[in-house]
């Protein structure tokens, strides 16, 4: 028997995703389902960086629930940002803020993003995501795993 008899008399094998969470954020106007983020690290130990290429790996598949991440904020819909904002990322951090079209989301992945983790009172910390610019979700964890973060993408693009 060939593969595609196979697949015809088999059929489609893989388990439905999970209900999607309550949301509880006004996704974007035209985010349809969809949503262009522009990763943003202003200064992360990259743990936080790890778990979120294993969201958008083939294993947790971040992008069946509508989220992508894209090259340019001009193509975005919103930020997800990590790590604390140092003195160095404040002002890319709002260049690449206010390149993204309004209305925008900002995500803040981990402890560090969302309220200076373990760099609290460094002496080349700024401070969290959220004292530079507004946020609209934040995901807790050092790091957080790619199921956190899938669900949080997910409050946001509905799906």
């Amino acid at each position: 028997m060939s593969w595609i008899g196979k697949i015809a008399r088999v059929g489609r094998i893989v388990e439905p995703g999970p209900d999607a969470p309550e949301s509880t954020v006004t996704p974007p106007t035209g985010v349809t389902g969809s949503l262009q983020l522009r990763h943003v690290d202003s200064g992360s130990c990259n743990g936080c960086e790890v778990e979120i290429s294993g969201a958008f790996s083939a294993v947790y598949d971040a992008e069946r629930y509508g989220a992508r991440l894209v090259a340019s904020p001009r193509h975005a819909d919103g930020l997800l940002a990590t790590g604390v904002v140092t003195h160095n990322m404040r002002q890319p951090l709002l260049n690449t803020f206010d390149a993204v079209p309004r209305p925008r989301v900002v995500i803040a992945v981990g402890d560090c993003a969302c309220n200076c983790g373990v760099f609290a009172h460094g002496y080349g910390v700024v401070g969290s995501v959220g004292d530079v610019v507004p946020v609209d979700v934040e995901v807790p964890g050092c790091p957080p795993t790619p199921v956190q973060i899938i669900a949080a993408l997910r409050t946001v693009t509905g799906r």
